[in-house]
């Protein structure tokens, strides 16, 4: 048993409930739009469900580790109880490329034909802005802390990839995280790294309850949770790479990283209070 989320109601937040963890797949049966403010060029698909998604095509820059990212750290963060928007994994068909003039877009769908990734799309959600959608500081500090423990390098102020939706803040874009594995080499090697871009983090001035979020967090993510988080990620997208000769190799490397990561003392967590300390030191 897992903390999902599930949907509440057309036009409603989705409740964090208690269920057995599994991802919904769906099949893409249009191309709504391309989102261009994101590097890898998302869009929202409409699925064979009537619903609308925020899709992140594997065929992209940074191929399906960016996809192994965006499941892995957005099912840490709902595991955590954070706000996240359910992802499920969508079937994309290259048929849906005849209908794009833009050849950029039509290359990207051959390219992603298969298995990708999706978040559910929140309409009429609003980007985050700290002056009017005060966070308070439990919850930006769980949210440091599990930015910091995945090391995601992309929630910064100018780009701090949170929506306010039903006045309520949801992550969105952790394709940035577990950056780590674009290197190459062993990962359980960088289990123990500080990740000092956390000085960069958006909500880092507001953090002031770290050490709480230390105390509680790290006991919602048992060995059984991770290891079901990380049998989600579909055989396809953890392609070999050096040392890994196979899926399971890299699968298994996630969980020893993970799970050193989280054994005490945790450098992330020290790193993230140092920086937050400094930050409301220089904004008093």
């Amino acid at each position: 048993m897992a903390i999902r989320g599930e949907r509440a109601g057309t036009g409603s937040p989705r409740a964090i409930i208690v269920a057995p963890m599994n991802l919904r797949t769906v099949a893409a049966t249009r191309y709504v739009t391309p989102l261009r403010e994101g590097g890898s060029l998302p869009a929202i698909v409409e699925g064979d469900d009537a619903g609308l998604y925020v899709v992140k095509f594997r065929g992209a820059g940074q191929g399906s580790s960016a996809l192994v990212a965006e499941l892995v750290a957005g099912e840490i963060a709902r595991a955590l109880g954070l706000p996240v928007p359910e992802i499920v994994l969508v079937t994309l068909d290259a048929d849906l490329a005849r209908t794009e003039p833009d050849p950029e877009i039509q290359d990207l769908i051959r390219a992603s034909a298969g298995l990708n990734l999706a978040l559910d799309y929140l309409p009429g959600a609003a980007m985050f802005d700290a002056l009017a959608d005060p966070i308070d500081a439990a919850l930006a500090s769980k949210i440091v802390w599990f930015d910091a423990f995945v090391s995601n390098v992309d929630r910064t102020p100018r780009n701090p990839n949170l929506l306010v939706w039903h006045r309520r803040p949801w992550l969105i874009d952790h394709g940035a995280a577990l950056y780590f594995h674009h290197g190459g080499t062993g990962y359980r090697g960088r289990a123990a790294d500080r990740f000092a871009p956390i000085a960069d983090h958006a909500l880092l001035p507001l953090a002031t309850s770290l050490p709480d979020a230390d105390a509680v967090l790290p006991s919602r993510l048992s060995p059984a949770i991770v290891r079901d988080i990380l049998a989600l990620v579909p055989d396809d997208w953890l392609v070999p790479s050096t040392p890994y000769a196979d899926a399971s190799e890299r699968r298994a490397a996630y969980d020893d990283y993970l799970l050193a990561r989280l054994h005490p003392p945790r450098a992330f967590f020290e790193e993230a209070a140092a920086c937050a300390s400094r930050a409301r030191t220089t904004t008093r």
